[in-house]
């Protein structure tokens, strides 16, 4: 099977960058994690991420707010349980079907932004979070080497980099 531009992964041993994949944002345009329809606007300022395309918003873009539970799909997916760890937060996407990632590896658009990385095991237990201000990892490059360095640990699973201001799942990173 080869890889489409929605499930871009970087090439290294340990993982592979996933932005919402097509069929979950298919869901979450009809209807969310959190069972309502999504909220569309026009955000005129532009700026926050796109989980469908991991971009940022240009100003005057129309897009979607839904609530997601990254953690939830996951574990469905896996057949992990992650009890307490369970959690639903807004994110933006195109309220139609966009191409995508325009690239492998960490978005370069939103790199350089202050991002948590929060590592989870198999069974869907958090194992640790790690901060990255914006000057440590300015560049793609640099948070990917950082990821690289949480993969080392095999007990790691999955890597939710998230936004350190909201606390907003922002994209993820799955071993492969």
């Amino acid at each position: 099977m080869t890889p489409s531009v929605q499930t871009a992964s970087v090439q290294t041993a340990a993982y592979e960058i996933r932005a919402i994949s097509p069929q979950v944002l298919g869901e979450l345009r009809a209807r969310d994690d959190a069972g309502a329809p999504p909220r569309l606007l026009v955000d005129e300022e532009g700026g926050s991420p796109l989980r469908c395309c991991l971009r940022r918003i240009s100003p005057g873009e129309h897009v979607a707010l839904v609530s997601y539970a990254p953690l939830r799909r996951w574990a469905r997916e896996t057949g992990a349980d992650p009890g307490p760890y369970d959690e639903t937060g807004p994110v933006f996407i195109h309220p139609e079907p966009c191409p995508g990632p325009a690239s492998a590896g960490y978005p370069v658009p939103l790199a350089g932004s202050h991002r948590v990385f929060r590592s989870y095991s198999a069974d869907g237990r958090i194992l640790g979070g790690r901060l990255l201000r914006a000057g440590e990892a300015s560049d793609a490059t640099s948070a990917e080497a950082v990821l690289a360095g949480i993969f080392d640990d095999p007990a790691v699973a999955l890597v939710h980099i998230r936004a350190v201001e909201f606390g907003c799942f922002i994209f993820e990173a799955r071993r492969r």
